[in-house]
């Protein structure tokens, strides 16, 4: 999933990769050595950095929560969890909502909870607190969301803190044999149209910037001229990217931001640059540019010409001694979906 801007942390596009979780369970084991009754193997990015151990696993602590909601304090006995993630880690790239949305559907499956859709993405909100991200993934295609205030009388408290809903390491105590469930309706979403002449390039810098170091370099106020800016464009821009034929100056304007991007120039070199530079004039098939989520991804969106908008913003990112991977992605229109063999 990734941010458009000048989305910030309202309107969120799925893309077609995918992380994937095969599971098996095996109840004719009377019991199990492996911890909370959960074995995890995992493949692809972040091999090496994934804890494997259920409590610390963001998709199975997440799984765990859900699951203690419900009354069940561990897996079935015997489950087996195999990670397949190609979504690069700290790259703007949602690999953190995609581990949530997985462990949320884990937990419903496992559990047999008989969850709707619309339940889970309340779960999904008690951990990570981007609609915009888990909404994307859950549901799929391009999607703008908003948060409800948890308890609207209760102006101390606007949301229940993560040490209250994960155990260590996420922050606190596990507060018991049933921690607090998600009310319902946290967040809602409403999906928009995308015109499908328009493909996602996504250049990928081979550095990670966390969500928490991007978001701390961000003022804690603006002024009212730049939140009329991002509102102006947002207003536009989401009818913008749905019609057919796209109209590249409009999709380009309408993704310009004064929320973030200028604040985040220092975390990720030749962004300013590569914003400035490339125009749909510029660029031929070149429909609009931003910086993907917390970055240091960059999406460009296009019609045509992908290798050469592509190779120009490689090149850019060399200049800085920065290399990159690229990949041409699509809308995932279908969102989180469950199969069994």
């Amino acid at each position: 999933m990734i941010n458009i801007s000048p989305g910030f942390d309202v309107i969120g596009l799925a893309l077609s990769i995918w992380l994937e979780l095969q599971v098996i369970v095996d109840t004719s084991k009377p019991r199990s050595d492996a911890p909370l009754n959960c074995v995890i193997t995992y493949e692809g990015e972040g091999a090496k950095e994934v804890p494997l151990i259920p409590d610390h696993n963001l998709i199975t602590r997440t799984a765990l929560y859900v699951l203690k909601c419900h009354g069940q304090r561990v897996f079935p006995v015997e489950t087996r969890v195999h990670i397949i993630n190609p979504i690069p880690l700290g790259r703007g790239l949602g690999s953190s909502g995609a581990a949530v949305v997985s462990g949320v559907i884990l937990a419903n499956e496992v559990g047999n909870l008989g969850l709707s859709k619309a339940r889970m993405l309340d779960y999904c909100l008690m951990i990570e607190r981007h609609p915009d991200n888990v909404a994307a993934a859950l549901y799929g295609g391009f999607v703008g969301t908003y948060l409800n205030e948890l308890d609207p009388a209760d102006t101390e408290r606007k949301e229940i803190p993560l040490s209250e809903v994960l155990p260590e390491p996420a922050g606190g105590l596990d507060t018991g044999l049933k921690p607090p469930e998600p009310p319902h309706g946290i967040g809602h979403y409403k999906k928009f149209k995308w015109a499908p002449e328009i493909k996602a390039i996504t250049i990928i810098p081979r550095f990670e910037v966390s969500t928490a170091t991007a978001r701390e370099v961000l003022p804690t106020m603006y002024s009212r001229k730049d939140m009329v800016f991002n509102m102006q464009r947002i207003a536009l821009l989401t009818t913008a990217l749905g019609e057919s034929p796209p109209d590249a100056d409009m999709i380009y304007q309408g993704m310009q931001d004064k929320v973030h991007q200028p604040y985040r120039k220092a975390l990720i070199p030749g962004l300013t640059e590569i914003l400035q530079s490339m125009t749909p004039k510029s660029h031929s098939g070149l429909m609009g540019i931003c910086l993907s989520g917390a970055g240091p991804t960059i999406l460009a969106l296009a019609t045509h010409n992908i290798e050469r908008i592509a190779g120009v913003i490689l090149e850019k990112f060399k200049e800085e001694g920065i290399e990159c991977d690229w990949k041409v992605l699509e809308p995932a229109e279908d969102g989180a979906i469950v199969t069994s063999s």
